[in-house]
């Protein structure tokens, strides 16, 4: 039996919707099922304006060309991130100023921001890792007190809230990810949610090439032009005839998701308890969307010997990323203010589960040869007490 770590799931209507793109005659950009995504994320999430991208990549690349940023300005975010995050950024001269991530949910930690902010920050990045919402109000406090602007990196964040507030809708702008690897899919794309309505016409001609295209379609000027910077950031109505089915159904891809999520939490509570492993820790203020089921260990060669155990038992288990403050272009065109120590830790310690729809056939077999691995001391490796999996609180051993 071969289980991965990842299937793209269809919900049934996605070929249908590509059918019907195509009858219509309209398979290029901004038809009439991107605007059915514009309009549901728009009421579902509460952003001002929503723009459906080719990738969540090409929403943060908006989101910094619309902060107006120059060579030499900052961004603070977490390095605990993908590449993209602070990419989009660098390629408008920014630097990226890494803090380090709370030890409990992973996130960027709101205490360690105001130290890193200096006459060149501009803007804080945050990444809702995992779908579990950093600390908004706390993060949101400081940059009008510094007046700075907030970009959520909510890639893997819809369907989530923080107080009852959908992630993504919280910032001056957000951008999701719609990857075959997220919750809800199209293969590839994104969109970039404008919640600062100074930004909504500027953001139409960023991603029109900076053109005024859409006001002429609107019936706005009688001829569109070249008025500001731009890129073709569109995606074809078939990636957006596909989502708009995915979006529809994303309610009960939430629940199914989060079925799973729970019986691997139940299955790791005791491990937890023997100190065997760290389970994922949801803040109260938070409603998540299961984007993710991770153990943390005690160390990389614990995590990778249990990767290997795991595929040589035919089970996809994956670590994350790399923190970019230790990477090669992390160290030319970013900077680290103040320890990594947490970000390093949880880079060498974290594992991700199989997590997908259909994954509850076989999701017994997968705890039950997790479990004998985690439990084959002999073999596997005596259990630390002192590393990444130690504490139920996130606390100890970090």
């Amino acid at each position: 039996m071969s289980i991965p770590f990842n299937r793209p799931y269809l919900v049934g209507r996605e070929l249908h919707n590509i059918a019907q793109a195509h009858a219509d005659g309209h398979l290029s950009g901004d038809g009439m099922f991107t605007r059915r995504c514009h309009a549901w994320l728009e009421q579902r999430i509460g952003a001002r304006r929503a723009l459906l991208t080719h990738s969540c990549t090409g929403a943060l690349e908006m989101a910094a060309i619309l902060l107006g940023l120059r060579p030499g300005d900052e961004v603070i975010m977490p390095s605990f991130t993908f590449v993209s995050t602070a990419n989009a950024f660098v390629l408008r001269g920014a630097v990226p100023v890494f803090v380090d991530i709370r030890p409990d949910t992973l996130n960027i930690d709101e205490t360690l921001i105001e130290s890193a902010i200096t006459p060149r920050t501009r803007a804080i990045c945050v990444v809702h890792y995992a779908g579990v919402a950093c600390e908004m109000d706390a993060i949101m406090d400081i940059a009008a007190r510094h007046g700075l602007e907030v970009v959520e990196d909510a890639a893997q964040a819809i369907f989530s809230s923080y107080k009852g507030r959908a992630l993504g809708g919280i910032g001056d702008l957000a951008a999701l990810s719609f990857h075959e690897t997220k919750n809800v899919i199209a293969g590839e794309g994104g969109a970039l949610l404008v919640n600062d309505p100074a930004l909504v016409e500027r953001a139409e001609i960023i991603r029109e090439k900076g053109t005024n295209r859409s006001k002429f379609f609107r019936g706005e000027v009688d001829k569109y032009t070249w008025v500001d910077l731009g890129s073709s950031y569109l995606p074809s109505e078939l990636v957006a005839a596909f989502l708009a089915a995915q979006l529809e159904q994303g309610d009960d891809i939430t629940a199914r998701r989060l079925a799973i999520w729970q019986r691997y939490h139940a299955w790791a509570e005791p491990l937890e308890a023997q100190g065997v492993l760290r389970r994922p820790v949801i803040p109260a203020a938070c409603t998540h969307n299961a984007h993710m089921y991770y153990i943390l260990l005690n160390d990389s060669a614990q995590r990778d010997a249990f990767i290997a155990r795991m595929k040589a038992a035919g089970i996809g288990t994956v670590f994350h990323y790399v923190p970019l403050h230790s990477s090669p272009a992390g160290r030319r065109y970013a900077r680290a203010h103040g320890s990594m120590r947490h970000t390093d830790r949880v880079s060498d310690c974290l594992v991700r589960l199989p997590l997908w729809i259909g994954l509850e056939d076989h999701q017994d077999h997968v705890m039950q040869v997790a479990g004998g691995i985690l439990a084959d001391h002999g073999v596997f490796g005596a259990w630390s007490q002192s590393g990444c999996g130690n504490a139920a609180d996130g606390t100890e051993g970090w």
